[in-house]
């Protein structure tokens, strides 16, 4: 079922690249491009059965995604980011759940989880205000996972920090509409939200650490493999997987306006050996942060499918895999698109946008290396990493 999905957004090719130049110009993803979406059951891959998804394997997410990004970068970062969400969903309060799907099981949600609202507890739940960045797909969204910082009565901060997720509807949000100017992935719309004292109940908030460590997943009862799969391999995984899905359809669109291409020496490309040495390198490297990022979800579902623990080295390991993935696309197609020559620069030229795109993909918070890649090494060496090297983690 799940790769039925696939097989739709492969029907809906060339309507989706066409509707990804739409949506740079709208600067938020195209009407059409949701709905069909929609129809394709996209954003429910990881959504459980009983509410109409498919609980797909999360290998068959990240191919379709990067399907989908390939063809329409944008389209591509929403399914990444907002088919996360009913992931996590499966395992909040019933409650909520029926909230959100109990009329419709398309009903999206935005995020981002950086904790830039606080939670004042009140009378069975919160208080809660804020202001968050980066929120992806948000108009074709009516209800968004926010990260906060809990508080106490008194409206302090607890210390030391404790992270949260609310679970929150657009009824209770404002999204602020000139929030998204920027050179890449302008057609994600990922608009600021603002939320000023709403009221919060205690069942639609959960706790980062309790979400991040599986304790949430535990307590829910959940027994499905999928929903037991580490925070930190499903939450980054639909992300990289749209960054190398935009790589390669740069690569696409490189090789056909290379094909017939004749560069300033005179020379036709396909007889230019330096060139099609570059681009050969780095179509080599792009395949290879396909399946690593693939090989590295499916390595974390036998292990958890098997029912062994996954331990923090495992996890840090895991990250520092998908993290390099994304760079190694990267840095493959900066190798490609400064010998495509001048005219490549044109903006009717597809290729820019897709850098461009790609670009913007490596600067999410889950793409930085520097953390990842020192707690994966020391724990390597017997070490047990604390504070902010497990952060995503």
């Amino acid at each position: 079922m799940a790769y039925e999905v696939l097989e739709q957004i492969n029907l809906m090719a060339d309507d989706l690249f066409e509707e990804g130049v739409e949506a740079e110009k709208l600067g938020r993803l195209a009407d059409d491009t949701a709905k069909k979406m929609k129809a394709a059951g996209s954003i429910r891959m990881l959504q459980p059965k009983e509410h109409g998804g498919m609980e797909a394997h999360p290998r068959e997410f990240a191919e379709t995604v990067m399907r989908t990004a390939s063809l329409n970068p944008s389209a591509g970062w929403v399914h990444g980011i907002v088919g996360v969400h009913p992931w996590q969903l499966a395992f909040a309060d019933p409650k909520v759940q029926q909230e959100i799907w109990g009329s419709d099981p398309d009903t999206w949600m935005a995020s981002p989880y950086m904790p830039g609202g606080l939670c004042i507890p009140t009378d069975g739940g919160y208080k809660f205000s804020g202001r968050w960045q980066f929120s992806s797909g948000t108009d074709h969204c009516d209800w968004a996972f926010l990260g906060a910082l809990a508080a106490d009565k008194d409206g302090n901060m607890e210390m030391p920090p404790r992270m949260l997720h609310v679970i929150i509807p657009r009824t209770d949000y404002q999204i602020i509409e000139d929030s998204w100017d920027v050179m890449g992935l302008r057609g994600t719309g990922s608009k600021d939200l603002v939320v000023k004292d709403a009221y919060v109940p205690d069942y639609r908030v959960m706790d980062c650490d309790e979400v991040i460590d599986g304790t949430a997943v535990r307590k829910y009862g959940r027994t499905e493999t999928l929903y037991l799969m580490p925070w930190s391999n499903m939450f980054p995984l639909g992300i990289t997987a749209a960054t190398i899905g935009i790589c390669e359809g740069m690569l696409f669109h490189a090789n056909e306006y290379q094909a017939d291409r004749i560069n300033a020496q005179g020379t036709a490309i396909k007889d230019d050996p330096y060139t099609l040495f570059a681009i050969g390198q780095a179509t080599a490297d792009i395949r290879a942060a396909r399946d690593t990022l693939l090989a590295n979800v499916d390595r974390m579902w036998d292990r958890v499918d098997a029912g062994k623990e996954v331990t923090f080295e495992q996890r840090a390991e895991g990250r520092q895999t998908q993290v390099q993935a994304a760079w190694r696309a990267i840095n493959a197609i900066d190798q490609v698109y400064p010998r495509c020559g001048g005219n490549a620069l044109r903006m009717d030229k597809p290729l820019q946008r897709f850098w461009r795109d790609a670009h913007a993909g490596q600067h999410h918070a889950i793409h930085v290396p520097g953390t990842v890649f020192h707690a994966a090494s020391l724990s390597r060496l017997g070490a047990d990493p604390q504070g902010p090297l497990r952060a995503m983690i």
